[in-house]
C-alpha cells in the first residue's frame, strides 16, 4: 500500500505552525505597518479636532467616624457614589442658579478616591470659569451634605443614649422610693432584700454616669468630624496641552492600530492557509527549491539595480542551464503569481542557452507579451504556443507557461516534457499547490525542482526532498517506474539543487 505524500504531509504536519505564522505576519508587514500609521494619525486628528471640554478639579478632606487604619476603601467609595446622587446635584445646581437638569449634569463631572479619606472631584463646562464654579458648588454641597449627615447622626446618637439616661434615672427614682418606704428590721430575709435595693441603686447610678459620658462624647465628637471635611485643595482649571493630548493619543492609536493590525494579519494568514516557507511549498509541490530570487521589478532595468540582484539572477540563469542542459527533454517554466518575473527568467536563460545553438521561447503566459515580436538585438526567438508546432526538432524549445488559477491545463505539454515551477511564496493556497502537483502528474510532466520568488530573507528550513520517501515522482520518473517489472518507483538524486539568494549568503 503506497501512502500519498499529501497524506503524510497533512498528518504530520502541526495544527498551528507557529514559525509559518510568524513568517506569514513578517511578510504582511505593509499592512499593519500603514494600520498602525493609520491609528497614529487618527488618534493625533482626534485631539486636534475634538479637544477635551475646559474642566476643573478640586480635592475634599472627608473624615468619617468609623475610620479605622485598615479600612479597604469602602467610606471613600460610599462618598463617591454619594456624590453621584441627584440630591447632590440638585443642590450644587441650586446654589449656582443653574436650569441643568440634575440628570444631565450629572454626566458633566464625577468623583474620585485618591486615598481611604480624600476625595477628588473632577467637572467640565462650557468654559473654564464654569467649570470652576461647578467645581466650587459641587465641593461646597458635598461637605455641607457630610457635615449636616455627621452631625444628625451625632445628634441621633445622643439623643438615644440620653433617654436611655432618662430610663434609667426613672428605675433609679423607684429603688429610692423602695429604699426609703423600709424599715430597719432583723428579719434575714428582709436585710438580703434591702441589700438588693442598694446594689440595684448603685448600678444603676453607674450606668447613668456611663450614659452621660457616651452622650457628651458623642456631641463633643461632631467638631472634629466638622474641622476635618474641608476642601483642601481650591478648584481649579485644568490646563491642556494640545501637542501633549496629540501626542498621547497618537500613542494610543499606533498601539491599538498595531495590535489590530497584527491580530488581522494572523487571522487573516490562518485562514488563507498560504505556505510561505521552502519546506511547505517543496512538501506540498513535492519537488525540491533549488533556487530563490527576488521578484524583478517591472521598471525598466539599469545601472541601478543592485549589485546583489544582479548576481543573484546570474547564479539562477547558471543553474538552470546546468539543469536544461543535463536534460534530453524540453524544459518549461511554469509560474504560479509571478508571470513578468518568469518571462524574465526565460529570457535570460534562453540568452544563456544560445551560445550553444538556436533556443526558441515558446510563450504560453496568458496575455501574450512577448510573443510575435520576433529576434531581439542578440536575444532569442520568441514565439507563440499556437507557433510551437512549426519550431525545428533540432532547435531547442523553451517554454513558459502558467500554473495560475484559471489557466488550461491541456497546453502545458506542448510547452514541454518536463518542468521548472516558479512560485511566488505566499501566493498560492496550499489546496491550489496540491492540485498543480496532482494535475502535472496526470499530465506525465515531472516537476525537476522548484524556483521559489520573493522569499523570506529569514527562513531557514530546508526546501529538498531529494532522499524522502513521500517524494512525488512525477512524469518521466513514472514512466520509468511502470517500465520496471518490480513495480518499484525509481528516484533520481538532484545533485544540482542550489540555494540562490538576494545576498552574499553561501551557496547549498
Amino acid at each position: 500500500m503506497t501512502t500519498s505524500p499529501t497524506a503524510e504531509s497533512s498528518a504530520a504536519a502541526p495544527l498551528l505552525d507557529l514559525q509559518a505564522l510568524v513568517v506569514a505576519v513578517r511578510r504582511r508587514r505593509r499592512f499593519w505597518c500603514s494600520l498602525a500609521l493609520l491609528g497614529l494619525l487618527l488618534g493625533a486628528a482626534v485631539a486636534v479636532l475634538r479637544p477635551p471640554p475646559p474642566a476643573a478639579t478640586a480635592k475634599v478632606l472627608v473624615a468619617h467616624q468609623e475610620d479605622q487604619p485598615n479600612d479597604t476603601g469602602t467610606l471613600i467609595r460610599t462618598d463617591v457614589e454619594l456624590l453621584q446622587t441627584t440630591r447632590i446635584a440638585d443642590k450644587a445646581l441650586k446654589s449656582l442658579k443653574s436650569p441643568v437638569p440634575p440628570e444631565d449634569f450629572m454626566r458633566d463631572y464625577r468623583g474620585t478616591g485618591v486615598t481611604n479619606n480624600l476625595l477628588q472631584i473632577d467637572v467640565t463646562g462650557d468654559s473654564d470659569a464654569q467649570a470652576v464654579a461647578r467645581a466650587k458648588a459641587l465641593a461646597d454641597t458635598f461637605v455641607a451634605d457630610h457635615v449636616r449627615r455627621m452631625q444628625d447622626a451625632a445628634k441621633a446618637e445622643a439623643k438615644a443614649l440620653r433617654d436611655q439616661r432618662d430610663r434609667m434615672r426613672d428605675d433609679l427614682a423607684r429603688v429610692n422610693k423602695s429604699i426609703g418606704g423600709r424599715k430597719p428590721e432583723s428579719d434575714p430575709k428582709t436585710s438580703a432584700s434591702i441589700e438588693s435595693l442598694f446594689a440595684r441603686r448603685a448600678e444603676l447610678t453607674s450606668r447613668i454616669a456611663d450614659f452621660d459620658l457616651r452622650a457628651e462624647e458623642a456631641r463633643m465628637g461632631t467638631p472634629r468630624l466638622v474641622a476635618g471635611t474641608q476642601i483642601v485643595d481650591a478648584p481649579r482649571a485644568v490646563q491642556h496641552s494640545l501637542p501633549m493630548a496629540a501626542l498621547t493619543n497618537a500613542a494610543i492609536g499606533l498601539v491599538l492600530g498595531l495590535v489590530l493590525g497584527l491580530a488581522v494579519a494572523a487571522v487573516g494568514s490562518v485562514v488563507r492557509d498560504r505556505p510561505v516557507l521552502r519546506r511547505e511549498i517543496a512538501a506540498n509541490l513535492g519537488a525540491s527549491v533549488i533556487a530563490e530570487l527576488r521578484r524583478v521589478s517591472r521598471r525598466p532595468a539599469g545601472s541601478w539595480r543592485p549589485r546583489r540582484t544582479r548576481a543573484a539572477r546570474e547564479r539562477l540563469t547558471a543553474t538552470l542551464a546546468r539543469t536544461v542542459r543535463g536534460s534530453a527533454e524540453s524544459v518549461s517554466l511554469l509560474e504560479l503569481g509571478c508571470a513578468h518575473t518568469t518571462s524574465v527568467i526565460a529570457l535570460d536563460l534562453a540568452t544563456a542557452l544560445a551560445a550553444e545553438g538556436p533556443v526558441v521561447v515558446i510563450d504560453g503566459l496568458p496575455g501574450l507579451e512577448r510573443a510575435n515580436r520576433g529576434r531581439q538585438p542578440g536575444g532569442p526567438d520568441v514565439v507563440s504556443g499556437e507557433q510551437a508546432a512549426a519550431v525545428p526538432r533540432q532547435v531547442r524549445r523553451l517554454g513558459v507557461g502558467s500554473v495560475a488559477p484559471g489557466t488550461a491545463w491541456t497546453g502545458l505539454q506542448d510547452l514541454g516534457t518536463q518542468t521548472v515551477l516558479v512560485v511566488r511564496a505566499g501566493h498560492g493556497s496550499t489546496a491550489w499547490l496540491h492540485t498543480v502537483a496532482r494535475q502535472l502528474g496526470d499530465l506525465l510532466i515531472p516537476v525537476i525542482g522548484v524556483v521559489l520568488i520573493d522569499p523570506d530573507p529569514r527562513d531557514r528550513t530546508d526546501g529538498t526532498l531529494w532522499d524522502g520517501l513521500h517524494t512525488a515522482l512525477r512524469g518521466h520518473n513514472e514512466r520509468l517506474a511502470r517500465q520496471d517489472g518490480t513495480g518499484r518507483l525509481l528516484t533520481e538524486r538532484q545533485p544540482w539543487a542550489v540555494r540562490v539568494p538576494d545576498s552574499d549568503q553561501e551557496a547549498r
